[in-house]
């Protein structure tokens, strides 16, 4: 039994090995937080990254935004310690939100200045918007530079059916309309439960109401009952007397 339960333990420790040398490489690529947006939406973006290296700090990183999907609203978040630059280009067919033509766009955003140490990471938070309705994801190609002057291109984008790539790039993918109505439908259910339960709640208050309502009224008629007798008490002690 001793043999068999240190087989069992060791086969567990190298799995979990596995699980991690696996997983290890995966985690370390430049991402996105959340990995998914609704379609027609505003969202704050995080794009994560991740030091790889045990020697060297990342520096800088360049973040590009899709020409075929502009946006037209981007709004990075000042991340301390580092300094923001913003490139726009001029749109061949200019967009039109809330009523209003946009005739340029962010094509690159970059962060430069600070450092990403040896076993840490850095979220670079970006608000954006107005997402497409006519696509199911939207590809940034980034560049991660260290300061030993090497750049890792996380530029590849990743296709459907195939292994990852080495350095895939960040992708924000798109939920469909369907999945946004199911989640309404979903809510309105819950709201529906809250009215049945409010209903409920109501019903139980009115026999509640109705309860307190023939206690009151018992009490009334016991009282009457009592006075009454009190009374036919007095009027038997006076007839005894006379």
């Amino acid at each position: 039994m001793k043999i068999a339960n240190r087989r069992a333990v060791t086969v567990g420790a190298l799995a979990a090995g596995t699980v991690v040398l696996v997983a290890g490489p995966a985690s370390a690529h430049v991402s996105v937080d959340p990995q998914e947006a609704p379609k027609g939406g505003y969202s704050t973006v995080d794009f994560k990254v991740p030091n790889e290296k045990d020697d060297a700090s990342t520096v800088k990183l360049e973040v590009t935004f899709p020409t075929d999907h502009p946006l037209a609203s981007v709004m990075p978040q000042p991340v301390p310690g580092w300094d923001i630059k913003v490139d726009k280009k001029k749109l061949d067919k200019p967009i039109e939100t809330h009523g209003e033509k946009i005739t340029e766009a962010v094509s690159k955003v970059t962060w430069s200045g600070g450092k990403v140490k040896p076993g840490e990471f850095q979220q670079f938070p970006v608000s954006m918007g107005q997402l497409p309705e006519d696509g199911d994801q939207l590809v940034f190609k980034a560049l991660q530079t260290y300061d030993d002057d090497d750049v890792v291109r996380w530029i590849e984008e990743p296709q459907k059916g195939a292994p990852e790539p080495e350095h895939p790039a960040p992708v924000l993918k798109l939920a469909a309309a369907e999945e946004d109505g199911k989640a309404a439908g979903s809510a309105s259910g819950d709201g529906k439960a809250t009215e049945q339960t409010a209903a409920s709640s109501g019903t139980d208050t009115g026999s509640g109401d109705d309860s307190d309502t023939t206690a009151r009224v018992l009490g009334v008629v016991g009282i009457v009952v009592g006075v009454a007798g009190i009374a036919f008490g007095v009027l038997a002690g006076r007839r005894r007397t006379s």
